[in-house]
Order: structure tokens, then sequence, then C-alpha cells
């Protein structure tokens, strides 16, 4: 607890006195040759000198309410979104970018980090509720030289919250829908207070709603609030706060046999029958979390300027399934235990349970940046310092008659005890990562159309950490480091068209957990390493924009080298679900990405992107002493072609947009001998400006219709394996195979939205 008041102090007080800023990733210059106005918000203007792609409030606001980040973007090129669930609510869903998953995508929430330090994933169910969101962008080849996050060759997610506005009101919003959906919204804008120049929002969301497959329903209560205080020429300070209270359901994910027995009829069971593991009620995963950012924005003359963002998040849930314990019999870690367990409700010595896979997460820190213009130089010079803490456990709890959990938070103290008082579990860990970096910048104005970028920033991770089961493990460390320069160059064909080229480098540490030894039956399982390779991978783009006053356009093409790819996944080892690594060696991968907006006349907008990706792996893939056949082979969850479309029309009275992706089909095995088919979505939506009818005060009336062709499909791979049928290796051994694991594809939902200002 102590970290985080000495960040967040770093952030508050300046903001009282009339102080901080700017988000760390400065917001593009909007630049748009006047012309019809674009009522989609697809397309915002953009002059970096990379790919980079956005959504704004005009589109968000015409969206289903509930949708999270994640779906909200799944029109944009190079987006691959798996969700299964139509509202968003659920944790089972994915997103990859140009076939690299969301571990490999770094995501900002006013310039705060929201991945997971130790597992490098982004939750977009817990995000700020989309009302509150003034821009979605992705970065799709590589995250900005100042952002603190770490990986992210996959890109780069950022959201921007809507500032508080100026005068005092609200705004309400009441929705109801399929699967009995109903949510509740208010937000309460504070206007300027008196003469201090501050000004506030909060706002408040509840969401209920049934699972559209299966036994189960998911709740979610969340809050956002913004402080902001905007002074002199440019100054600017705020304090963000986002926090999730959830209890969602994670739904099973079949293997493409089980797909092909059931369909959508794979799911987890109604009722408890004594004995069995498949409850509903034991695949809830509850969690709270809470974000706080204070970034800063000084302006120390008229050549210098000063950006900081000091952050702090919390969190705590669990991923719980059930399994089954004897009371005898058992290890903890590699120790026999003598004496039985008491297990509440055994039969015959064996008792079925809740097993917790619980996180007790805190991740802090600041970064803070100086920026001097001096000629044609505008030289920028930064610092970033994070720490944080992980506390990941593999417990167990008892479960009633009729077989709710008795604790469906998984906490230690409620969990199932050896003989002697200790902790039974499975995995019992706590890292501790500390990140230093360190970065310095140069953008060189090398004629009055011309601008080149140079780069360089060095990047230190050190984890230390301490496994608590007992065996040959006891403390683990590893420290790495990366030097990773970069290169850019802009060029202005004239005020409408832009060219640009660039070169980044990224790299990514292995997750955490493969830090550590895993036990079953009191034999080593999987040995902890610290002498992993770390992923590292060069990334160039060429592209070409046009903003026009009726078209806007854009056009890059792509190519990346990776080593020791890493690749996460899921394996099961005796009904416990545990995080893997796969090194998939060198890849290559090229494409092209484009995306086009056209504004006919003033209430319409028309909106295409498209992908073509070739992705390839270079290495076989070493198995035991052998080596599986994969060189050449389509990497996994990398379709080759994506498509999107889509379209508004506001009138001032009249709205209504549509959406419909198409992806191509995914392998799930490095072999590539099982894969999904590809699929197609659409959304619609209509609705009614009612104030005119009314008083004046902005009252919308919608309809949105989610995934409405409903195609059965498998939506996107939840846990790739190297093989899925026994594959004779290089040397002539034979190479068990193992069955990957899909998303099952959400079906269709309406919701209705009325909307009032007050």
């Amino acid at each position: 607890m102590r970290p985080a008041r000495s960040w967040l102090a770093l952030g508050v007080p300046v903001l009282l006195l009339a102080a901080p800023a700017a988000a760390q990733t400065a917001e593009p210059a909007e630049i748009r040759v006047v012309g019809h106005p674009d009522p989609a918000g697809l397309l915002p203007d953009q002059q970096a000198p990379k790919s980079q792609s956005a959504i704004s409030a005009d589109f968000i606001v015409k969206q289903a309410p509930t949708l999270n980040a994640f779906q909200l973007v799944t029109l944009l090129p190079g987006a691959n979104v798996a969700s299964s669930d139509p509202y968003g609510l659920s944790t089972s869903s994915s997103l990859t970018l140009r076939g690299l998953g969301q571990d490999e995508i770094g995501v900002l929430m006013e310039g705060a980090p929201q991945n997971d330090i130790g597992y490098y994933y982004a939750y977009p169910s817990q995000f700020a509720d989309p009302g509150n969101l003034r821009r979605i962008s992705i970065a799709q080849g590589s995250v900005d030289i100042d952002s603190p996050t770490l990986g992210g060759a996959g890109g780069l997610l950022s959201l921007a919250l809507d500032d508080p506005r100026a005068r005092a009101g609200g705004l309400v919003d009441l929705s109801l829908g399929s699967y009995a959906a109903r949510r509740g919204f208010v937000r309460i804008d504070s206007g300027t207070i008196g003469g201090t120049g501050l000004k506030a929002f909060l706002s408040y969301s509840n969401t209920r709603a049934d699972n559209w497959r299966g036994a189960g329903f998911d709740t979610r209560q969340h809050i956002d609030a913004k402080l902001l205080n905007e002074w002199g020429a440019g100054n600017r300070a705020s304090l963000a706060l986002s926090f999730n209270d959830a209890n969602s359901s994670s739904y099973p994910s079949p293997t493409l046999a089980e797909w092909q027995a059931q369909s959508r009829g794979f799911n987890y069971a109604k009722r408890y029958t004594p004995g069995a593991t498949d409850y509903w009620r034991l695949y809830r995963a509850p969690f709270r979390n809470l974000y706080a950012s204070a970034p800063v924005h000084l302006e120390l003359g008229e050549r210098l300027t000063f950006d900081s963002t000091s952050y702090a998040q919390f969190g705590y849930g669990n991923s719980p399934y059930g399994t089954q314990l004897t009371t005898t019999g058992n290890f903890l870690g590699t120790e026999e235990l003598a004496q039985p367990i008491a297990l509440p409700g055994a039969v015959d010595g064996v008792a079925t349970v809740l097993g917790n896979y619980t996180g007790d997460q805190f991740r802090g820190g600041s970064l803070a940046k100086l920026t001097l213009q001096a000629g044609s130089h505008r030289i920028t010079a930064g610092l970033w310092f994070d720490y944080g803490t992980d506390r990941v456990t593999q417990s167990y709890t008892s479960i009633a008659a009729d077989g709710r959990p008795t604790d469906r938070w998984g906490y230690r103290a409620k969990a199932i005890r050896t003989a002697d008082g200790r902790l039974l579990a499975y995995e019992n860990q706590r890292t501790v990562t500390v990140t230093k970096s360190f970065f310095l910048a140069d953008s060189i104005a090398v004629a009055p159309r011309l601008t080149v970028d140079v780069g360089f920033k060095g990047v230190d991770v050190l984890r230390n950490g301490r496994n608590y089961l007992p065996g040959p493990q006891d403390k683990v460390r590893i420290d790495s480091f990366a030097a990773l320069p970069r290169a850019a160059i802009h060029y202005r064909l004239d005020d409408r068209q832009q060219l640009f080229a660039n070169v980044t480098t990224n790299f990514r540490t292995p997750n955490e957990f493969t830090l550590y030894n895993s036990y079953a039956g009191g034999a080593l399982v999987v040995q902890g390493s610290n002498a992993l390779k770390n992923e590292y991978s060069v990334s160039e783009e060429l592209g070409y924009r046009f903003i026009g006053e009726a078209v806007s356009a854009s056009v890059t093409g792509f190519h990346y080298k990776f080593r020791n790819r890493q690749l996460a996944t899921v394996v099961d080892q005796g009904g416990a679900q545990v995080n893997a690594t796969l090194n998939a060696g060198g890849q290559t991968s090229y494409g092209v990405d484009a995306e086009i907006d056209y504004r006919p006349v003033a209430a319409v907008s028309l909106y295409v992107s498209g992908e073509y990706l070739h992705a390839r792996l270079d290495d076989d893939l070493p198995v035991g002493g052998d080596l599986l056949p994969t060189r050449g082979r389509h990497a996994v969850s990398s379709p080759t072609v994506q498509f999107g479309a889509g379209g508004t029309y506001d009138d001032g009275r009249v709205f209504g947009s549509i959406a419909s992706k198409y992806l191509g089909r995914q392998y799930a095995t490095f072999t590539n001998d099982e894969r999904i088919k590809g699929y197609a979505t659409l959304d619609l939506s209509i609705g009614v400006h009612l104030a005119e009818w009314l008083d004046g005060k902005r009252t919308d009336l919608r309809v949105n219709a989610i995934n409405v062709t409903d195609p059965h499909v498998l939506a996107g791979v939840q846990a790739v394996t190297s093989n899925a049928q026994d594959t004779i290796g290089r040397n002539g051994t034979v190479i068990a195979g193992q069955a990957p694991a899909y998303y099952i594809g959400s079906g269709a939902a309406v919701m209705a939205t009325v909307s009032r200002a007050f």
C-alpha cells in the first residue's frame, strides 16, 4: 500500500496547485481539409510517421453501450477480435494485430499502462465505460518511444478519456437487451468550479446479463472519474480514476472434436451433480481493480515543455475451476503429506472442490520527459520507472452441498489447509518486477515538408521471485537489458498527402511463470528457468496518407523479423489450467494494411479497411530430442486476409450505422494440421435524436443489433499447440499431438438504449 500512495502523491498536489497534463503521447493535430464533416469517427486525421488508426466518440456513441475496447476497434485494419460474448462482459476474448496476440500489444489509458506486468495481457472488460471515451487509437506497428509499456511488437492500443465539461450537467443511459440484459449509466459533470479552474466528472454504471449460451450470468459495476485543470498557454493537469467490480463467466473453450460433436451445446452444467466438476458456478471469475493516472503537461518556456504521468493500479481476482481432491495421497510441492487433509463433503475420501487461480497485483510507476525545440531540432529525453508485485496462488476451496463455493474469491485465509495448517496449493509464488528505462529522441525538420526522427531507448527488466512450495526451488531472479534504436521519415507531398517510413525494434522478456517449477504428484513436471531467451523483433513500415474534402485514405506496407518468437498458451495438468510459453523460434511476417473513409454528402460516411498478411515460421520447433517440421508453416492466429466495411448516417434527427468484418481461416498449430474456417459478422444500429421534439436537451433513442447474421463458428484460437495430430519428427520419432482449444463465436443480441442529458 505504501508505494501506491507515493506514486499518487507525485500527481495530486501538483494538480490542486494548478499543474499536471497531457497523456504520454500527445494527440495528433486535427488538420481535416474543409469538406463534409465525418459523422463516423472512423478515420481521424493522423500526422505520425507510422501506421495509426483510430475511432472517435462520434462512432463510439452509436454502438451498443456495453461493448469493450477490443470489440469497438474490430473494423480497423489488422484487428482480429475473437469474442465469446456479444456484450463484451466475459473474460473469454482476444485481440491480435497483424497476427500478434494481445500479450504483444501495449495498452494505455490516459497515458498509464493497463497490461498485466507478469503476463502482459490486458483485460478490456475492465477498461473505462465507452461513453467516457474520447478516442481509441491503434498503432499497428509498434509502441511510441515514450510509452511506458514492455514489449509491444504487436502495436499500441491507446484510450483517451473524455474531458469534464465546462458547464455543469449530466447524462443518464438506460438499456435493455437480449438475454435479460439491463444496464444503467449516469454521469455528472461539475462544470468549472468557482474561480479555481478545476472541473470534474464522475460516472457510475451497473450491468447484468444472462449468459447467451449455457447457464450463468455476468455482473459489472464500474466507476470512472476525472479531475482536470488547464491554465495559461497550454498547461494542463488531470487525475483519472477507473474502478471495476465484476463477476464474469468464462465460457468453456472446446477442442475441434468437441465443437463438431456438441457445437454451441458445449457448456457448463446448469445443475450441480455431486461428484461432478462442470457446474457453472465453479467457473465464474470475480475481479476488482482500480486504475489511477495523473498526467501533467507544463509549458516551461517558448521552446521547452515537461510531461509526466504517474500511475498506480491494484487488482485482485480469481479464475476458478472445478476439480477433485482426496483426503490422502496429497503432495505439497515435492513433499508428500503424511497426514490426511480435512475435506468437507468428502465421500469415500474424495470431494469436489473449487480450484482457485488467484492474482493479487500492484503496479505503480512514473514516466517523465523534457522536450526542447532548438532550431530545426525537437529533442526529447525521458526516464521511466515501474514497480510491480504479483502474488499468484492455485489453492482449493470447499463447496456446499448444492455446489456453491463457500468463498468464490479464493482468499487464502478461507482455503483448504494441510493437517499442520499450511496452505494446500498447486502453485504459490510472489514476483517483484522492476523496470527502468531511458530514452532520447530527435525530430529534425530537414526541410519545410520533410522530417526525420531518430531515437534510442534502453530498457532493463529485473524479476525477483519466491516459490513458497516445498522443493528444490526457492528464490528466482532474472535481469534483462535491451537496446532499442529506431528511425522514421515523414514527408508532406502537399497539404493533403503524406509519405512515411520507419524502422523500430522491440523486445520482450519471457512471462514470469516461466521462472517457476511446477509439480504434480510430488514430481517436477515443468522446470523453471531464467535462461530463456528474450523475444526480439525488427519491423519496418512504408506508408501513404491522403486527407481530402470528401475522402481520406491510408495504405501501409509492413515487414517483421522475429527471433525467439514467444507464444502464450494454456496446458492442462491434472485438471489445473497452467500457463505456458512456447518458443516458436524465428518468424517473418509481411503484408499491407489499408483503410478509406468516403463522405459523399454531409450526413453519410462510408468506411472500408483490409489487410493482407503473410506470416511464416522460420525454424523447426525443438520437441524433446527431435525437431517438429514447422519451418515455412503459417503462423498461428494469423488470417491471410481480413476485410472491414462500415457506414453511418446522421442528419441531426435520424442516425444509424452498419459494421461488418470478415476474417480468413486461422491455423491453431505450428504444423498447420488444424485450423478454423473464415467467417463474417454484421452489426447494425438505428436511432433518433429527440431533442428537437422535446425541450432541446440531448435525448436519444437507439437500437443496436449485434452479430445479426448469427454465424455458428469458432471465432479464434484460445490455446495453441505445437501439433494436433501425432507427427513424425525430423529425426524419426513420433511427437504426440495435443488438441488446441477455441473460442466459440458469440450469438446475436439486440439492445435498446435511451439517453437523456440534463
